[in-house]
């Protein structure tokens, strides 16, 4: 196998572009250290990884469980590493972005908390891997005042405290004393919400506002940001569920682990390294992962559709509305690798590009005030989707502004498919979106995952509800649907 096809697409892509050019992207410069000159990696080995690192000088490696780790390599051996055989795939990280969470009235929590069930969370762990916790919350705090927190990991000081740390730092009588024992602050208050509506026992309010799991003990992980002002990324995401699965695992306890964050990035099949791991790590102990499908649905950017079978055929054109003052974005396109068919590029103003060559490997096309750098990829060990990448790039300060087209030619159709991506919405403007979308398939990526439990918002008012096997869907009034998924089993929905 070529060394490019043990590295995905954006990280060759990454690798073969220069810094002065990368670190004008979102997406490429995304785990790569400019004062070190490393890279953070995501590998899949087998064998004694460690022994075969020992004669590269600057590496260095966190194992994870079920032989995944995460490496940090100095770029000039990047190659070297791909290239041992005991490496099976490598990717890069992803930028992680929160996702909206929801109370727990409109779906029917209250009903099992009472009578016969009485299900209030004792003897279980809830671990929640987001952007902290008050710790000093009363909701978060026995009725003798003792935390429920076992183990408080804050990545971005890269300290671990213990239940007696946060009772001394309770103790001490004011939150400004406290964090002279436990310095860590939900800055965002995002995951102490969320803690708040899985686990937070009322206290604080008297029991009016009591969470779901109200009496269970609580892991909490704050997810590390590598730069200031920064998102936290799928590598600080892996080594937070390593850390919880153990834990959980040595007290020989149930934990239910709470993932906020996602992306958008990928071929959404549930078959990228961090969804192969939350899959591997789903089977260890007694471990229930669930993560949010995100709030994709309606930012447009996402459109689909299938190319007519055989040989030729019409050409179909996708329209993307760019907005004013974007200061870069990516999109990626992905089809099946049976198909062959030519893409062009057309820019507000009706220059084109293209057909784009269909050879593997990196391109630069210019198009008016905007460079894109183009990765032409082929399927992975672990996926026989194709993606071709465009990471848009301002020659000035923003991108060409207005409605860009993508034409599709086909040539042989076998399968016809076709998903177009944009990044998430948190980073682009509003009117940055297809012009014709489609919110199926917009569930964020680690909630594309096969053995989690992906949930996504509840409306309360009565609409029609449609039971399949694994899931069911939800259309509200509006029209918009909401996908419930079980975990997968072997067969799929």
């Amino acid at each position: 196998m070529a060394n490019d096809q043990k590295a995905e697409d954006l990280l060759n892509l990454a690798l073969d572009t220069p810094y002065e050019m990368r670190e004008r992207s979102k997406q490429l410069d995304v785990g790569y250290d400019r004062e070190n000159r490393t890279w953070e990696l995501i590998v899949k080995y087998s064998g004694n990884l460690k022994e075969q690192l020992l004669g590269l000088p600057g590496v260095e490696v966190v194992e994870l469980m079920n032989e995944y780790a995460i490496l940090t390599v100095p770029e000039s051996l990047v190659n070297r590493i791909i290239a041992l055989p005991q490496i099976e795939y490598v990717e890069k990280p992803k930028r992680l972005y929160f996702a909206v969470n929801q109370g727990k009235a409109a779906s029917c929590i209250p009903s099992v908390q009472t009578g016969e069930l009485d299900l209030s969370g004792r003897g279980v762990i809830v671990a929640v891997i987001d952007s902290g916790i008050d710790y000093y919350h009363g909701d978060f705090r026995n009725e003798d005042g003792s935390t429920r927190i076992l183990k408080l990991w804050d990545q971005s000081k890269g300290q671990i405290y213990t239940r007696e740390e946060i009772d001394e730092a309770l103790a001490a009588g004011s939150r400004e004393a406290a964090r002279q024992i436990v310095d860590s602050v939900d800055l965002s208050g995002h995951g102490t919400a969320v803690a708040g509506i899985a686990a937070g026992n009322g206290r604080e309010s008297g029991g009016r506002y009591r969470g779901v799991a109200y009496e269970s003990d609580l892991l909490v992980v704050k997810l590390g940001a590598p730069k200031a002002d920064s998102f936290p990324r799928t590598t600080e995401l892996m080594t937070a569920l390593d850390f919880v699965v153990r834990e959980a695992a040595q007290q020989l306890r149930p934990v239910v682990i709470n993932i906020s964050f996602g992306n958008t990035y990928g071929s959404h099949d549930g078959r990228s390294l961090l969804e192969a791991y939350i899959d591997d790590i789903s089977n260890y102990g007694r471990s229930v992962v669930v993560i949010g499908t995100g709030n994709e649905g309606n930012a447009g950017g996402h459109t689909s559709g299938v190319l007519s079978q055989g040989t030729g055929g019409p050409e179909t054109v996708v329209e993307l509305s760019v907005a004013p003052y974007e200061t870069g974005f990516s999109v990626q396109l992905w089809k099946s690798y049976e198909d062959v068919w030519d893409l062009t590029l057309v820019a507000p103003d009706g220059e084109r590009s293209g057909p784009v060559e269909r050879r593997p490997g990196p391109g630069i096309l210019r198009l008016g005030d905007t460079e894109i750098l183009l990765y032409y990829g082929e399927p992975s060990p672990y996926s026989m989707a194709q993606e071709i990448y465009m990471d848009f790039l301002p020659r000035g300060r923003y991108v060409d502004p207005g409605i860009w087209k993508f034409i599709l030619t086909p040539e042989t159709i076998v399968n016809g498919n076709y998903n177009f991506w944009l990044p998430s919405s948190a980073v682009l403007n509003p009117s940055t979106r297809f012009l014709q979308p489609s919110p199926d398939g917009t569930l964020t990526i680690p909630s594309t995952a096969q053995r989690p439990i992906s949930v996504g918002p509840t409306t309360t008012a009565p609409a029609p509800t449609r039971i399949f096997p694994g899931g069911a869907i939800h259309r509200s009034p509006g029209g918009q649907s909401r996908i419930w998924w079980l975990p997968a089993s072997t067969s799929s929905p």
